[in-house]
């Protein structure tokens, strides 16, 4: 059951019942949360169809867009097509100038380090990329970093609720810290699982991710921040480290630069850390187990380091797309419901030995695909919802969801207005599933409104199968939570139709293996989008029948993000 919003006024609720109550007298019999008649939806859900889906994925993902990385003649070839698209779909530019455009600002830096270790009286030079992938946020030509101090410091976690701090009586000013990935693996009195009353278990946090580490490294002064890749806690191969970070970088363009960040961040090698701990005296294993516990004091690890970075430094005006269909109650068509999609990928890699294009066919071709379709079949109903829809394909999600991160900032229309972000990133290829995989399952009160869509189809919610990996925090929807914004995000289901036990698990590990950031993210022959339909149907009815609820949607107790929203909307 929905929860009612705290900060609604009563005269509000009420003008809002009646108006939903006549919508219901023109369109269909409304349930006691205002929403019309399913069979109300029923013309845009046959809407969405597999072969749809597939001519904008093979036009995406095409070697023409050149990895559509954004600032290039691949972002211009996409977005024109974007908005091409919503034109001939018949929706409306979502931007109040009168354009389908958000103009973006972004900084793009190309870095070329050379790196030195000194241990124990010998000078090591640091192989790029093997040994480490590092570069700055500070758009200047060069940027050196000399005789950095080298400090281990666990997780780098401060966390007052758990007791937690990887900082004790440490001054970082002028230091490098080096930390591991992920969250410290506490595990419970019995010893035989993790606890997940503290860090979520063996669901990563916000405190595990990399923004995280990097945003306490220089709120504590220091010069340089190095993590220590795995891939296990990281939750992607050191080849996704070098295709991701090895290369052009953006940032949000700030006039001179970042103030306050460190000066040199990136990653290092698990075999390099194992040898740089071992020269210190100290195993690897050894502190990392102990940085798993409240005991664990930065460890000095007898090295300094140093950097001579090289930029090649250029200011990009990048793009946002965005569409809307406006809502049809006038008291209510300023209050929105967002679908977003990142269009971008990893752009095209000249450096790179065979075929040098990261196609970025599932990653997100699928999902800015299933967008175009969801916004397309919402056009096709015979009457609009009373709330407004904006449908936003975003920029630079790759480079840190710099796309959302500038919505979130400078947005079209109030946050505060805005009841929830539907985030698409990646559709399911392999066929369809009885369950849908939400991602932070239990965050908010959407995953009751997608419970009453999947079942009405028959199908089932299941949790992030992978919960360590992070996924919450590495997609869009994620700086609309950070706002406050009731935010769903899906992946494909695990209990395949047709399809063997285990074929799920077995087609996720194939994908992050071979493809995840690799020129191989192609459109594969024995692609199925069925499953991708079937989602994109439960999403779709899902922000319908958002922009019909009488009540709002809300973050569940103990959300991180609902003192955030709550203090938001009190404000209104």
């Amino acid at each position: 059951m929905m929860r009612h919003s705290p900060v609604l006024s009563l005269s509000r609720v009420l003008l809002a019942a009646s108006t939903l109550a006549m919508l219901g007298a023109c369109g269909g019999a409304t349930g006691d949360d205002g929403v019309p008649n399913a069979s109300a939806v029923a013309p845009a859900l046959e809407f969405l169809k597999a072969d749809a889906l597939m001519r904008h994925i093979q036009v995406l993902a095409h070697d023409s867009l050149e990895g559509r990385a954004p600032g290039g003649v691949g972002e211009e070839r996409t977005v024109r097509y974007l908005e091409q698209q919503f034109k001939a779909l018949g929706l409306a530019p979502g931007n109040p100038d009168g354009t389908y455009m958000q103009n973006v600002s972004l900084v793009g830096i190309t870095s070329r380090p050379l790196a030195t270790i000194k241990q124990n009286g010998a000078e090591t030079r640091l192989r790029f990329p093997m040994d480490y992938v590092v570069g700055t946020r500070y758009p200047q030509p060069r940027m050196s970093l000399a005789n950095s101090e080298l400090v281990f410091v666990g997780y780098g976690v401060t966390a007052p609720e758990f007791d937690w701090d990887d900082y004790k009586d440490v001054d970082l000013k002028g230091k490098t810290i080096v930390m591991l990935i992920n969250d410290p693996p506490i595990r419970t009195a019995a010893g035989d699982s993790l606890d997940a009353s503290i860090f979520k278990g063996g669901a990563m946090s916000y405190y595990g991710r990399w923004t995280y580490k990097f945003e306490q490294a220089s709120a504590r002064g220091a010069a340089g921040a190095l993590i220590v890749h795995e891939t296990e806690p990281a939750g992607y191969p050191y080849l996704t480290v070098i295709n991701s970070w090895g290369r052009e970088n953006f940032d949000v363009n700030v006039p001179g630069g970042p103030a306050g960040r460190v000066q040199v961040e990136g990653w290092i090698s698990r075999a390099f850390a194992d040898t740089l701990f071992a020269n210190a005296g100290v195993s690897f294993d050894s502190l990392k187990t102990l940085a798993a516990t409240r005991e664990f004091r930065p460890v000095t690890l007898g090295a300094t380091a140093s950097f001579e970075i090289t930029n090649s430094v250029r200011e990009v005006q990048s793009r946002n797309v965005v569409a809307k269909i406006e809502g049809s109650d006038p008291n209510l068509a300023d209050e929105w419901v967002i679908y977003s999609a990142h269009w971008d990928h990893l752009g095209r890699d000249t450096m790179h030995q065979g075929d040098q294009i990261f196609n970025g066919a599932l990653d997100n071709a699928t999902g800015t695909a299933s967008l175009l379709e969801i916004a397309g079949a919402m056009q096709k109903l015979p009457e609009r919802s009373p709330r407004s829809q904006l449908f936003i394909a975003l920029t630079a999600e790759e480079q840190g969801l710099l796309g959302a991160k500038w919505y979130a900032q400078n947005p079209l229309y109030p946050l505060e207005k805005t009841l929830a972000n539907i985030n698409m990133d990646g559709a399911n290829q392999w066929g369809r599933t009885r369950d849908i995989t939400v991602v932070g399952l239990g965050n908010s009160s959407l995953d009751d409104v997608l419970r009453a869509v999947a079942e009405s189809a028959g199908r089932t919610l299941s949790p992030d199968p992978e919960p360590g990996k992070g996924y919450f925090f590495r997609s869009d929807h994620f700086e609309f939570a950070k706002k406050g914004v009731p935010a769903l995000y899906i992946n494909a289901g695990s209990d395949f139709i047709d399809k063997p036990e285990g074929f799920g698990k077995m087609k996720r590990d194939e994908y992050t293996a071979n493809d995840y950031h690799k020129p191989s993210d192609e459109v594969k022959a024995d692609w199925d989008l069925s499953g991708a339909v079937e989602d994109a149907r439960a999403l779709l009815e899902v922000g319908w029948r958002v922009a019909h609820l009488r009540t709002w949607p809300t973050w569940s107790a103990g959300a991180e993000f609902k003192a955030v929203r709550d203090s938001a909307l009190a404000k209104r």
